[in-house]
């Protein structure tokens, strides 16, 4: 039997850790390129921002990104079309 903690998905903050952490690099380099105090609280408020919206999505499903990005992947296989008569999409030769 697979124990549970070995079967979630890696998340921090209750975000998506890539996510999170690639929006917390974010707000640390808007904080020192900006300088100021003003530009502090903008990357503060920022990374409260970011942190609310991940975990949204962290809670809403943990693996929304890895979903998206396979959805990106595979659009050109989805056409917006069905029925009797649609043309199938060709498939190149080289495609992963």
């Amino acid at each position: 039997m697979i124990h549970q903690s070995a079967n979630r998905p890696n998340q921090i903050l209750g975000g998506d850790r890539e996510l999170v952490l690639i929006a917390m690099l974010t707000a640390i380099s808007l904080a020192f390129s900006l300088g100021s105090w003003c530009g502090i609280g903008l990357s503060v408020a920022f990374w409260v921002g970011a942190v609310a919206v991940l975990q949204r999505m962290g809670k809403a499903d943990p693996l929304l990104r890895q979903i998206y990005v396979r959805h990106i992947r595979y659009r050109a296989f989805y056409p917006a079309k069905s029925g009797l008569f649609s043309r199938c999409v060709p498939v190149s030769r080289n495609w992963r």
